[in-house]
Parts: structure tokens; C-alpha cells; sequence
């Protein structure tokens, strides 16, 4: 897979530059902490072998720790950060915009302007089936889900288009130059251990440092040139990490990213929940059934050639005579769908704090601690939606009085279903 990179070059050149800066800091807090402090001062000036060792140890720890979590928070913004594809004509524009850049044709020309398309009405676009064979998801008001016109691809829910790479990511939180991309579900649990690492690393800096020169002080003894300039930088470094972490594990706690807080108190989520097939459309909601059907075109007066899709089901609606049965297709995967709308600030996907926690960090102690294996929440395998819903999908249910319609048990509903339409 191709390296993400921002689409700026000066954000490029940046990332590209604050590893080296990284390195300078760190190899002279190294040799400030191991040389000065412990070596020169604790062990040769003041005979401290215990107190130096015990620095040196928990020095060398979470530096190890610090730099193993950043390296794989790296690797995951660039080479692994949970972007949406592309979709097939989002992949032929972006082709010959780069080949309308090797061959040095500026933007004047009409192809090689940014194209931003209008949804794909084919009821068989790709990547359709992977929200209706879901239970429940996020759509917009006919049923649809969300759409990229920039991407030219359907949206998963969470997900949000990034300017800063040109793609969509999934539960995308904040584009971050320390670590050289965009933070999302592949790489959130990553940033989060070695923004607590770095903290707590620079917290042995600070302490190994700020002790010394406190003793030196006490002593009347000259000062150590070295110890004020990394008692600045560790101060500045581990003040900032350590507000990141507490930012960061309060999102985490709450299900919610960096995005997501930005219109938390009054984001409103569209929701396409599962019911039985033939449930009608009400007052209170309207009905979709996917497979949506085939287009048919309208031979007598059409206009501009277009072929007319069906609409979500209204209230009380008769079948329109372009409508075509899905039932040329297979009527198993036949799937009815209620549209429902969650209250202002309501977040469906919060499942408890010890749930949330679990999603993102991993089930077990090791995996909070090592940078080894991705959140679980990245897995998108369930068939009930993309993300666990919580108790805010109950209380939307139970408003639209579909507690007994809408899907518990998805497996269930299918066998019902099925054994109905064999007796039909």
C-alpha cells in the first residue's frame, strides 16, 4: 500500500523534518540524564550508586517504550491509516491529474480540474451491499448512506473526509505532524501510548534533572550549565503530551473523537435500523428495502435521457409504475429498513466507559502496555453495524415504539423471515 502523505508540501517537508528534531532532543536529554546527572553528579561527585541506577533503569524503560509506540504510530498513519477507497471514478480522476502533472499541463485545462461527482444512483453501486447487510447504520434522509464527492465513494459510519490527505478515514480525530500523518481508528490507540510514554518519560527527565540542580543549589557548588535548558525542554514537552493523553483518554472514555466533539451537543445521527420485511412507512418514519431496486427508464417524454430511481417508500404511497421487483435478484438478501433520528448531542456508539476504553486500547492489560496489536474497534467483521451501538439505539427504538419490530437478534429475524416467505 502506497505511503499516505499530506497534500501540502510545506506539511510534508515538516513531518519529514521532526524526526531529526526528535532525535536531537532526545539523544541530549540522554546525554544530559546519563552523563551529567548520573555519571558526573550522582555516582562521581556524590556517591548516589543506588539512586543513579534506579534513574537510569527507568530512563532507559520508557524511553524504549516511548520510541517503540512512535515508531509503530508511524507506520500505521503512513502506511496503514484506515482510509476509505476510493471509488472508481474518484481513482480514474486522480490518474489523470497525475499524468496531467508529468507532463506539465497546469490546471487551465478542463480535465485536469478537481472533480467533485454527485451520488451514484446505480441501486448495485459497489460497496452498497456493506451497509445493508449490516443490522444498522448511519444514512441520509432517503435512505442512502452518506456519500464523498471527493472520494466518489460511499462513507462507512465515522467516517470523514480529510483535506489534509484528500481521503476519507475512519474515525478520523486530527491530522498530527509529531507523528507524521492523519490519527485515526489504526493508529488512535498507538498515538495515545506514546503521547503517556513520552510524558512519563519526560517526567525522569524532569525529576533526574530538576533534583540535581536543586542539590547543587543547596550546596553552593557551581550549577551544571546543561541542567536548566533540558529542565525547559522537558517541562515544555511533558506538559504537552500529558494534556494530549488526558484529551485523548477522556475521548476514549466516551467513545467520541476529536471530530466527533466538535458538534457534540447538537449532532444529529440518521439511523437505517433493520426491521421486518413488509413494515410500512408511519407518521413517525419512512421505510427503505434494499436491494433498492433496478432503474427503468421512462420511454415516452423522458427528459435528458435519464432513468428516474425509486424513492424511499412514503406514507401511504402507491407503487409507482417504474418501479421494478427486486425479486429477479435474490429475495433472501431482501432487507427493509425504518429511518430514525437520534436527539441533539445523543452519540449512539458510547457503550459504557469500560466498554469504550476496551474498544480502543485492546481487552487486556498487555495490550494497554504494548504497541503490538491494533483496537479492536478497527475489526468491521459484525453484522450487526460497523461500530457497537449502545444504549442511545434502545432509547431511539423505544421512541419510534419499534421495540418489537426493529432487530434484536439479527440472525433470528433472518430464520423468521425466511421460514415466511417459504410458506407464502
Amino acid at each position: 500500500m502506497p505511503i499516505i502523505e499530506s497534500t501540502r508540501a510545506v506539511t510534508r517537508w515538516t513531518t519529514r523534518i521532526i524526526p531529526l528534531f526528535l532525535v536531537g532532543v532526545i539523544s541530549y536529554a540522554t546525554y544530559v540524564v546519563v552523563g551529567r546527572v548520573c555519571s558526573s553528579y550522582l555516582i562521581n561527585k556524590r556517591s548516589e550508586l543506588g539512586p543513579a541506577i534506579a534513574i537510569l533503569v527507568l530512563y532507559f524503560l520508557l524511553l524504549l517504550l516511548m520510541i517503540g509506540t512512535y515508531i509503530r504510530a508511524v507506520i500505521a498513519v503512513l502506511v496503514d491509516p484506515g482510509i476509505v477507497p476510493l471509488g472508481p471514478v474518484a481513482i480514474e480522476q486522480r490518474k489523470r491529474e497525475k499524468e496531467n502533472r508529468r507532463q506539465g499541463i497546469q490546471g487551465h485545462d478542463l480535465e485536469s480540474r478537481p472533480y467533485y461527482g454527485g451520488v451514484d444512483l446505480d441501486p448495485d453501486s459497489p460497496g452498497l451491499e456493506q451497509f445493508y447487510t449490516k443490522d444498522v447504520f448511519i444514512c441520509e434522509n432517503n435512505g442512502r448512506p452518506k456519500w464523498c464527492s471527493h472520494c466518489y465513494n460511499w462513507k462507512p459510519d465515522r467516517a470523514h473526509h480529510s483535506t489534509e490527505i484528500d481521503r476519507c478515514v475512519l474515525r478520523m480525530d486530527h491530522y498530527c505532524p509529531w507523528v507524521g500523518g492523519m490519527i485515526g481508528e489504526n493508529s488512535f490507540k498507538f498515538f495515545v501510548q506514546f503521547t503517556s510514554y513520552t510524558a512519563c518519560y519526560c517526567a525522569v527527565v524532569l525529576g533526574a534533572a530538576a533534583s540535581s540542580l536543586r542539590k547543587e543549589i543547596n550546596e553552593g557548588s557551581s550549577l551544571d550549565p546543561h541542567f536548566i535548558p533540558i529542565i525547559v525542554l522537558a517541562a515544555f514537552f511533558g506538559l504537552f503530551t500529558f494534556l494530549m493523553t488526558v484529551t485523548s483518554v477522556r475521548y476514549i472514555f466516551a467513545n467520541m473523537t476529536n471530530v466527533d466533539m466538535l458538534s457534540s451537543r447538537t449532532k444529529v445521527h440518521q439511523l437505517a435500523v433493520r426491521v421486518p420485511r413488509g413494515t410500512e412507512s408511519t407518521d413517525k418514519f419512512t421505510v427503505v428495502t434494499y436491494p433498492l431496486p433496478k432503474l427503468e427508464e421512462v420511454t415516452n417524454g423522458r427528459s435528458n435521457d435519464t432513468a428516474r430511481p425509486r424513492a424511499v417508500e412514503s406514507r401511504g404511497a402507491s407503487p409507482q409504475p417504474n418501479r421494478v421487483s427486486p425479486s429477479t435478484r435474490d429475495d433472501l438478501a431482501t432487507r427493509t429498513f425504518a429511518i430514525l433520528r437520534t436527539e441533539p448531542g445523543e452519540n449512539p456508539w458510547d457503550i459504557g466507559a469500560w466498554k469504550n476504553w476496551q474498544s480502543v486500547m485492546g481487552t487486556n492489560v498487555l495490550d494497554w502496555i504494548l504497541p503490538f496489536r491494533r483496537s479492536p474497534c478497527a475489526n468491521h467483521e459484525s453484522h450487526d453495524s460497523f461500530y457497537p451501538m449502545g444504549k442511545v439505539l434502545a432509547d431511539v427504538l423505544a421512541r419510534y415504539n419499534l421495540n418489537d419490530l426493529a432487530i434484536n437478534n439479527g440472525v433470528g429475524l433472518e430464520m423468521k423471515e425466511l421460514r415466511k416467505g417459504n410458506r407464502s
